[in-house]
Order: structure tokens, then sequence, then C-alpha cells
């Protein structure tokens, strides 16, 4: 049985060099930059006023307050027409160029805002409220690197330097095959001994969270013809998961099926709970993550091993869950042997450190767990239980939970 980091060091092994697509930048948000871009262009391109004011020679303001001669108002997407000299200034407004000869500007406020001459009544210095060319980019400089997920600050940086399209990793296709009699999709009725899947719309939440296209592909029988043809659908995919079927029961048969098949298996089980039952392999050259039923366990298993799988085949350098150091308030009992993701409510601590509350139930069964769980402890195969007041390690799930996501009043 292979301990959790030697699992995952087999499944990138997966991983293959991102492919790239061009896509606008209204197609860009969440996709993962596949090129390094460099500015087209100074931005700003020229010169420009940060604020509603005039446009001054910074040394006739020295014994202010003093009387110019207003030359012309220069409103933002125009251009001056006339050099400031001594004893003159520009009405300009904010976004403006700067014009020649002038080099500072001042503030309307402090000015009695005169239309042919303006009494200045505050001294400037040199450059003062002037935004120079190349004040936020400078040409030919690096601007975004290659595996930077373009969020709208990214897009927004292209866009004023005026890149229209960028190249980015394609989305991967990940096949997702739930399994079993007894598991029905939502919205049908159920029989006596059925339940409605939940793996399969939590996976495909979980894909496109990560980045890839998640492919719906039904709900296998648990008989090992059935499972065959339903594998046959996966295969247009460039990464299939199935769930269940992958322990030791009378019915599970995913792993027989996959060895019929020709599936490469590499392992089935890894010490870690929830999770011990996982598949992986190569199904025709296609990777293949043979998933737990237990919802939670799916859900885990994809967070340690498929995630990082895929936002490596996006070409994003870092591919994992963020951790932080929690301290617990009560107490997660463990025995050495396999590693422990617990699910964890957080708060934010007195001292600094997230407060970490194990959720009520541990079962890998119980969804709400998940649903209540901001992070997982991370809790090492030869750690035994941690005590309540211990700090550890812990995965971040979501980050609703920080004071920051409070509306920030009152500073």
């Amino acid at each position: 049985m292979l301990t959790v980091d030697e699992a995952l060091e087999r499944v990138l092994t997966a991983v293959r060099p991102p492919l790239a697509e061009r896509v606008s930048l209204e197609q860009a948000f969440g996709r993962v930059l596949a090129e390094t871009l460099r500015s087209p262009r100074d931005v700003p391109p020229w010169a420009n006023s940060a604020m509603d004011g005039f446009a001054v020679v910074a040394a006739d303001t020295a014994q202010a307050p003093v009387r110019l001669r207003v030359l012309e108002t220069i409103g933002a997407g125009s251009v001056p027409t006339q050099t400031v000299t001594s004893g003159t200034a520009s009405r300009i407004m904010t976004g403006a160029p700067v014009p020649p000869g002038a080099d500072a500007v001042v503030m309307v406020e402090h000015t009695d805002n005169g239309a042919e001459v303006v009494e200045v009544r505050a001294t400037a210095r040199p450059g003062q409220h002037v935004r120079p060319r190349g004040d936020d980019v400078r040409l030919d400089q690096v601007v975004l690197e290659a595996g930077r997920t373009l969020d709208p600050a990214a897009v927004g940086l292209c866009s004023a330097l005026g890149i229209p399209s960028v190249m980015v990793a394609q989305r991967p296709r990940v096949a997702i095959l739930s399994t079993g009699d007894e598991v029905v999709e939502v919205g049908w009725p159920l029989a006596p001994g059925q339940i409605y899947s939940s793996n399969t719309l939590s996976l495909m939440g979980l894909v496109r969270e990560a980045g890839a296209e998640a492919v719906h592909c039904g709900i296998a029988p648990d008989d090992p013809e059935g499972l065959r043809a339903a594998l046959q659908r996966c295969l247009r995919a460039e990464l299939v998961l199935t769930t269940g079927g992958v322990s030791v029961g009378d019915f599970d048969y995913v792993k027989d099926v996959f060895d019929d098949v020709g599936a490469a298996l590499d392992f089935w089980k890894v010490a870690m709970k929830p999770g011990k039952p996982l598949a992986f392999g190569a199904l025709v050259g296609v990777p293949v993550f043979g998933l737990p039923g237990n919802p939670v366990s799916c859900m885990v298993n994809f967070l340690q091993f498929v995630r990082p799988v895929l936002r490596s085949m996006l070409g994003d350098p870092r591919p994992y869950l963020p951790t932080v150091d929690v301290r617990l308030t009560a107490p997660i009992r463990k025995h050495p042997g396999r590693a422990l993701l617990a699910r964890l409510t957080l708060a934010p601590g007195p001292d600094g450190l997230p407060l970490a509350t194990p959720t009520s139930s541990q079962s890998s069964g119980v969804l709400m767990s998940m649903v209540h769980g901001d992070a997982l402890s991370l809790l090492a195969e030869d750690a035994e239980t941690a005590r309540a007041g211990d700090v550890v390690r812990a995965q971040v799930l979501r980050w609703g939970w920080m004071n920051g996501a409070e509306p920030g009043y009152g500073w």
C-alpha cells in the first residue's frame, strides 16, 4: 500500500504537456496562460495628469499665491496645442496628456479655477500629480508569465495593453462514470435499495473548478459487460474518472474489468483515511482513476490526486491546494498507519492562527462533513492522536471563514 506522497508522485507521471489554443480576452477569464506576455507599448503612453487642475511650471509657484495666464483646456482624449512657459498654465483634466513645458499639476481645489487667468494658491513641486510615460508598464516588459491563471486584473491588464487575444492551455476533457446498480440519477424515482448519485455531479463541479471540461458518461451497472461498454464511452476524453466498485466486495468489478480491457493499473490502495481504495492506471493510453464510491472518500481523493494532475495538465506551476497551520479546538483521534484528512471548520484565532474544529461526523459517507468543512487536516501516516491546542497543517478548501470575507467598513 502506497503512502500519499508515493501515490501522488506516480499519478503526476500521467501529466502530458499542455496543449495551447488562442482565445479572445472575453473568453480568457479563469484560463491558464500558455505564453509569457511582454508589453507591446508603454502604459501610460505619455505623461498624463493624475488630477483635475492646472498644468504649470513648478518654479512659477514658489511664491504662491501667483496669477498665471490660462492657455487652453486639455480634456481626456484630446492633445495639447500650446506649450506652457513661465507665467502661463493650461487647464487639464485627469488622464489628459501633460502639455510641453509643464512639469507639475496643481489640483483645482488649490486654485480659484479662473477661466482666463488662474490664481494658484499652493506651491507645486516638479513631477507633482504627473504620471510619467511608462509609469505602469514599460515597452517589452514581461507582464504575465506562462502558467498564470487569468483573473480579472490580468485580463484587464491585457486589455489596457491592447492585446486582443492570448494563448491559453486547452481544457482537458474528463470523463466521469459512476458505477453501481444501487445508484440512480437525480430526478428518477428510487426503487427499494437505491440511492441518488451524488458523486457524478460533485465530480463535475470539482473538475470545472480545476479548470477542465467535465463529460457526463452516465452510470454503469454492476456487471462486467455493462462496465466494459460504459468504459468505451469514456475514451474520447483525456482523463477518465470512475466512482465505486474499487473495494473488495462481491460486486466490485472495476479492477477486474480494467484488467480485461487492457488497462495497466499502477496501484489500487493508498494509506489514507478517507479514501484507501483508489485505483490508478491507463486505459488505451488514457489516464484513469478508480475513485471510491463513498462521497467523502471520492471528493477527498479527487482533491489530493486528480486535481493536481489536472492543474499540471493546464501548465499551472502550483497545482496544489494551499495549506496553513491551524490550532485545534478539539482532539482528532488517529492511529499510526494511514494519513488522516479529517474535515475541519475554521475560524479566525486570537493569535493569528486559524482555529480548527473537526466536523461532528468524520464518516466517509457523511457528505455534510464536506459541506461544512473549510479544510482537511494533513496528519501523516506515522502521526498519532492530535490534541486540542495542537498546531497542525491543514489544506484549505474554502476561504469564506476569514474576517476578510466581511465588508471592509469602519477602517
